[in-house]
């Protein structure tokens, strides 16, 4: 279990998050939506142990982030940090050799999945493809919880409904808890067992996915509108 308590962030004059309290529990894919802003990316970074708060706590399964936690936390980041002078072979080897938990055999069914080439240069990929190549890296890892920052950013309708297909197949194989953020609320609300909505770096909204369309008769897309336009007033 995820426990974020009372979280605070400040950037300059940004209040990026301003007392935020989540508790995420175990088994589940959890969609972090919000627009540009909203910090979306800096909460999922002080979960990956790469921004320290100004306030609060986060905590999982009861130990805060560190060396330990993040040995079994794979961080998929919203900038690309391929080494562009790799191939994905190199890139595979050298995730095997830095991950205790990589799974060689996981690696290689998610090439064959992705239709990649493992002798491809990273570097002369297109943006499909090394979004594909970031997935492969992170979910070949038997990582207990993964963090993805915007996975479905600038790439077409196939290769999203590709990579969604292939988070899907890896959470029910694995159980693994799956927070990602994401703007594609329409094409990624089949996904997500819960949200959490961020506005100005406060939490709006949380629940489970069909509880919401549910209690409220409308679709995910109409209720995070709905709370949006409520906020701006």
């Amino acid at each position: 279990m995820i426990q974020v308590s009372n979280a605070f962030k400040r950037f300059g004059n940004k209040l990026a998050l301003n007392d935020v309290s989540i508790t995420v529990e175990e088994g589940q894919i959890i969609g972090l939506l919000g627009t540009n802003g909203a910090g979306k990316s800096t909460l999922l970074k002080a979960m990956a142990g790469l921004l320290k708060l100004d306030q609060g706590s986060i905590t999982f399964d009861g130990a805060s982030p560190s060396i330990s936690t993040r040995a079994s936390t794979a961080y998929l980041p919203d900038m690309d940090i391929l080494y562009p002078w790799m191939t994905l072979s190199d890139a595979m080897k050298y995730m095997r050799g830095f991950y205790w938990d990589w799974d060689p055999d996981k690696a290689h069914r998610l090439l064959d999945y992705f239709e990649l080439t493992a002798s491809s240069p990273i570097r002369q990929a297109s943006k499909g493809t090394r979004a594909k190549m970031k997935l492969l890296l992170t979910l070949s890892r038997q990582a207990r919880y993964i963090l993805m920052d915007e996975p479905f950013s600038g790439i077409d309708p196939f290769a999203r409904q590709q990579i969604a297909q292939a988070i899907i197949d890896d959470f029910i194989e694995e159980g693994q808890t799956i927070l990602i953020t994401t703007q594609e609320i329409t094409e990624t609300e089949h996904l997500l067992d819960e949200i959490l909505f961020l506005y100005e770096g406060r939490l709006l909204l949380t629940g489970q996915v069909e509880n919401l369309k549910q209690t409220r008769n409308q679709s995910l897309l109409d209720i995070l509108k709905e709370v949006y336009d409520g906020a701006r007033l």
